[in-house]
């Protein structure tokens, strides 16, 4: 008899770890952090309610901190298994990792030096050293291959389309017959989006674990170029900066490659484009090692290459690159993480930025409830930052079409050939977005459909 128990994720869009045990085997599948409201986030404090010793092996699905940036301090608790992902994935997390152990430690150092937060000392949730053990136990499976997780438990993956390397993973439990299939659809990416391909499709399973980022919402019909061309010349024409606060891996290099092509194309201007992150710098430059995993159709179809390094990039990895870049009165393009501005160097230039009303802000991507970012699409005035009430005087724009994860309408497209499975779990979704796709999968399919609950365990 096998079981799942969702331990993150669950009516919430962060966090996401799902523990499958059968018999005395048990592998977590993602290991990510809680970011958003403070309730949430005391989760990564909290001890896990399962003794992180006794997990046989863990899972990823893809680099996101909310899958993957929990892996230090579960191997802190005691967790010293190896960790599979794809090959891309496993480089990735290098950077990843150490790039949330420093904003940690650099928050902490910050809050203990203004006095602004309420634990004494603050501490990171791990340090570097956390990460070095951690990256330790990474392991490399290509994708199409199967591998034995451990004891019963086999894995195989397949392209998710939400970033380099992700991956949906096909799992069987190999000791009853025919074998027990389950599908984790990790975070499934979007069609026809910049970089990378179209979600492969769902496997046939007994078990689905999907998510609903976006179950309750379509994104705009418009093409992502048009979206970003518009928004870009009416900040020009403001006369100020663009800033926008993008995940290092994945959206940077998109707004890079998009903005290159409309640059090319003549229609917007030219400017610098500032990538403002170390992290996102370095990620960069594996993507380009990895060029035959991405889909570069616009730039093919255009004549226009494909490269991620053109002649408007300007590169800032040292904090004197990046102080530097205060000095920009645009137009320009400032790329800065993190993508929800939760932390990093994105909260600098929010300080500077945000007063001046021929600024613009531009939101790429989902954002998560009690981020900085949700505050600043909900209307907000004013925002806190490193213990200050920054007022927003810049324009608010967004450019959701950018957003990796499908929408509505492409989740239920992705699942249209898929054969009923005996359950479907809803994660990764605010939990009225998990609530409205398990309605439409209930009366368009008829599926049996479940939103699990933090902590909620179900047999298999």
């Amino acid at each position: 008899m096998a079981r799942i128990t969702f331990h993150g994720a669950a009516e919430t869009v962060t966090g996401s770890k799902y523990l499958l045990e059968t018999g005395d085997t048990s592998v977590l599948i993602d290991c990510g952090l809680f970011q958003g409201l403070k309730e949430l986030r005391l989760r990564n404090w909290a001890t896990l309610p399962f003794k992180a010793s006794t997990v046989d092996a863990c899972v990823l699905t893809h680099v996101h901190i909310d899958h993957v940036g929990y892996l230090p301090k579960f191997v802190q608790q005691g967790f010293h298994g190896p960790v599979y992902g794809t090959p891309a994935t496993v480089e990735l997390c290098d950077l990843m990792l150490y790039d949330s152990a420093k904003n940690q430690e650099s928050d902490a150092e910050h809050a203990n030096r203004h006095g602004y937060s309420k634990h004494h000392p603050p501490q990171p949730l791990y340090d570097e050293h956390d990460v070095t053990r951690a990256l330790k136990l990474l392991r490399r499976q290509p994708l199409g291959a199967w591998f034995q997780a451990a004891g019963p438990i086999w894995c195989r993956y397949h392209d998710a389309g939400h970033l380099l390397g992700s991956a949906m993973i096909e799992v069987e439990i190999r000791d009853q017959s025919p074998p027990l299939r389950i599908l984790f659809s990790g975070d499934v990416g979007r069609y026809n989006a910049p970089l990378y391909h179209d979600p492969s499709p769902p496997t046939e399973c007994d078990y689905l674990i999907c998510e609903s980022t976006y179950g309750n919402r379509d994104h705009p019909q418009e093409a992502i170029l048009d979206q970003l061309c518009d928004v870009v010349l009416a900040g020009s024409a403001r006369g100020g900066v663009l800033l926008t606060a993008s995940f290092a891996v994945g959206r940077a290099q998109q707004f890079v490659y998009l903005m290159e092509l409309l640059i090319a194309q003549g229609r917007i201007p030219e400017m610098p484009i500032y990538i403002d992150s170390p992290m996102a710098v370095d990620a960069t430059h594996i993507f380009q090692t990895y060029r035959a995993d991405h889909d570069l159709a616009e730039g093919k179809l255009r004549g226009k290459g494909s490269t991620l390094f053109g002649p408007n990039v300007q590169l800032a990895r040292s904090a004197e690159e990046s102080k530097r870049i205060n000095i920009e009165k645009g137009p320009a393009m400032i790329i800065a993480s993190s993508g929800m501005m939760t932390g990093g160097r994105i909260l600098h230039h929010l300080k500077q930025r945000l007063p001046d009303p021929k600024n613009t802000i531009v939101l790429g991507g989902f954002q998560a409830i009690g981020t900085r970012g949700r505050q600043l699409q909900d209307g907000a005035r004013s925002i806190r930052i490193h213990g200050q009430d920054i007022p927003v005087r810049a324009k608010i724009a967004s450019a959701s079409s950018l957003s990796g994860h499908a929408g509505r309408s492409e989740l239920l497209r992705w699942l249209a050939d898929l054969p009923a499975p005996r359950q479907v779990f809803l994660t990764h979704g605010e939990k009225a977005s998990a609530e409205a796709l398990a309605s439409d999968l209930r009366s368009q399919r008829q599926w049996n459909v479940a939103v699990p609950r933090m902590g909620q365990t179900f047999e298999l």
